[in-house]
């Protein structure tokens, strides 16, 4: 059993609240889901849509073809009908969208007039809609119900009254008027595990949360404010300061302050808004001061596609701010690894004292997975500060120590007798500003040179997943992950081939845990994937190992990749 619906309309009609209560009634009924959004820029109209597939077996990719099509407007009949799998529906309310279809492939259901016959309340034609869904998919209402309850509990009994009539009238109209309806899924086992579904956004803010962190500020900027939003609303539980800067700028300094003054913290913005933090960026190289940088990427340049995604910003946030300084870039391919990686930035940043990045983009902050649950275990915490006691033990301090890792003693400044300097010129062990030749040699040394093979040790090697000796590898970073992974599991049916997949991009990881460029040598072809113009990541891998692709295949149109296309344009190469 593996279903695609599509919900499709204007920004404002409510396609969100229908694909999303529709998501989370597939998870909590035991089944894998994955879901993705397609929208315009702007709060009102516009042509967008919600799309939810779930499954009996794990996805985590979109298909093309739809089995049941919600068609909120006119555009939506007219942009996807085409996109219906064989014995796929199309779902609409003729009186809202002022025409009617006919063939077997539609079922007009009156939503409107449903919601003020059952629940005399229009707004509840949506509710409707999801009601009739589930009538079309064969599925009882229980699931439906409790949702509803536990949703509009605040409201009151009324309003959750309402809307559990309104979804059973639609269930019940769809049953009765879709005689043609061919969908099977299976009860809910009352055993099956309640999944938790979860988006990329949240899994980040999950793993801030998780490592400690005490400090965000940011400008909002899409597709990064999701980030923003989840830090403000878990603040006060946790006792986080947010802080909504004026700019980007300010909230890179902001960040980079609160971390100097003692606390662990984070930043966020896209790629337009980290252009203005990079003199910032190079603040905390020479200070050594910890800060995580989470960047939203989007297509560019300027502002381009702002609701859009791409993956156009890695070599810019590899290459950014003046000067040579460690940094660590994360590139998670899932939510899961989004939480982990996202506590293994924090971990890294404070151990090392650099900046670290989570580099994600609009598809994977906004996509939905269902997992087993998290393990915040999974996450490390160490708290690599000298606080007040220790720092009262020592005979003297020096905030930039030379030592042998290159890693000096980190204290919050007024916490003890001892004084806290440092300064963005070069300076001395003490932190006071000097020119000599010897102190700038000795420190690009300890900053640099001395850290940076440690910090290569704890990057994680590539995951290769598929035959461990495949005839086709298929490669790619980040949220690419889950495309690829399904790609590989399709195609493992006729041929030899495997994935392998980077979340840890800088350092690279070296050969010596896993030697990922025999398995690439010794394939027959070798395919990069990625959603940008220009191939960043293959250019990365020849810069950094000598290895060259055999072919590529890139999306840049501001669309992810759906698993129907990356199966035909790999298959497109052929096998020369």
């Amino acid at each position: 059993m593996d279903y695609t619906i599509r919900i499709g309309g204007q920004a404002g009609q409510g396609l969100q609240t229908i694909g999303a209560v529709l998501a989370k009634l597939f998870a909590r009924s035991g089944f894998h889901v994955f879901t993705h959004q397609d929208y315009m820029s702007r709060i009102r109209g516009g042509h967008n849509y919600y799309q939810v597939r779930f499954a009996d077996r794990p996805v985590s990719s979109s298909r093309r073809m739809l089995d049941i099509l919600v068609a909120l407007d006119k555009t939506t009949v007219s942009e996807h009908r085409d996109e219906l799998a064989p014995g796929g529906m199309v779902v609409y309310d003729s009186e809202t969208i002022k025409q009617q279809y006919e063939g077997e492939a539609f079922l007009d259901v009156p939503s409107r007039k449903i919601a003020m016959d059952a629940a005399g309340n229009r707004l509840m034609e949506n509710t409707v809609a999801v009601g009739a869904v589930l009538g079309m998919l064969g599925m009882e209402l229980e699931s439906l119900e409790a949702l509803l309850t536990e949703t509009f509990a605040r409201k009151g009994r009324e309003i959750v009254d309402q809307n559990i009539a309104a979804a059973r009238a639609g269930a019940a109209f769809a049953r009765e008027n879709c005689g043609q309806c061919d969908f099977t899924v299976p009860s809910a086992d009352a055993g099956s595990p309640k999944r938790m579904l979860l988006d990329g956004t949240n899994a980040v803010g999950l793993g801030a949360l998780m490592s400690g962190c005490r400090f965000y500020s940011a400008y909002p900027m899409t597709p990064s404010t999701g980030v923003f939003n989840f830090m403000a609303a878990q603040s006060k539980k946790h006792s986080i300061v947010v802080e909504q800067a004026e700019d980007e700028i300010a909230a890179i300094n902001m960040a980079i302050g609160a971390s100097y003054a003692g606390v662990r913290s984070m930043t966020g913005t896209a790629g337009g808004g980290f252009a203005l933090m990079v003199e910032g960026l190079s603040l905390a190289g020479m200070t050594e001061t910890p800060v995580v940088i989470y960047i939203g990427q989007r297509p560019a340049p300027a502002t381009g596609f702002p609701t859009r995604t791409e993956q156009g910003d890695l070599l810019f946030v590899l290459n950014a701010a003046h000067g040579e300084f460690p940094r660590v870039i994360m590139a998670p391919g899932s939510p899961e690894q989004a939480f982990y990686l996202t506590g293994k930035a924090f971990d890294l940043a404070e151990k090392y004292q650099i900046p670290a990045f989570v580099i994600s983009d609009q598809y994977l902050a906004d996509t939905e997975w269902t997992l087993d649950g998290l393990d915040p275990s999974g996450i490390p915490y160490q708290d690599y500060r000298l606080r007040a006691a220790d720092l009262d033990k020592l005979d003297e301090y020096h905030r930039h120590a030379f030592t042998e890792t290159g890693v000096s003693p980190l204290a919050e400044p007024g916490a003890s007798r001892h004084l806290v300097v440092t300064d963005s010129d070069e300076h001395d062990e003490d932190g006071h500003i000097v020119e000599d030749a010897e102190t700038r040699r000795r420190m690009v040394d300890k900053r640099m040179l001395r850290k940076l093979p440690l910090i290569r040790e704890e990057i994680s090697s590539p995951l290769l997943y598929g035959d461990p000796e495949p005839e086709l590898v298929i490669c790619g970073w980040g949220s690419n992950y889950g495309v690829m992974k399904e790609a590989v599991d399709t195609l493992a049916d006729n041929r030899s081939v495997a994935m392998l997949h980077f979340s840890e991009i800088w350092p690279f990881p070296g050969t010596s845990k896993f030697d990922y460029l025999k398995v690439l040598g010794g394939a027959g072809k070798t395919v990069c994937v990625e959603n940008n113009a220009t191939a960043q990541f293959a250019r990365l891998m020849r810069m950094e190992t000598g290895f060259q692709f055999s072919d590529h295949v890139n999306k840049f149109d501001g669309r992810p990749f759906l698993l129907d296309e990356l199966l035909e344009q790999v298959d497109s190469l052929g096998d020369k």
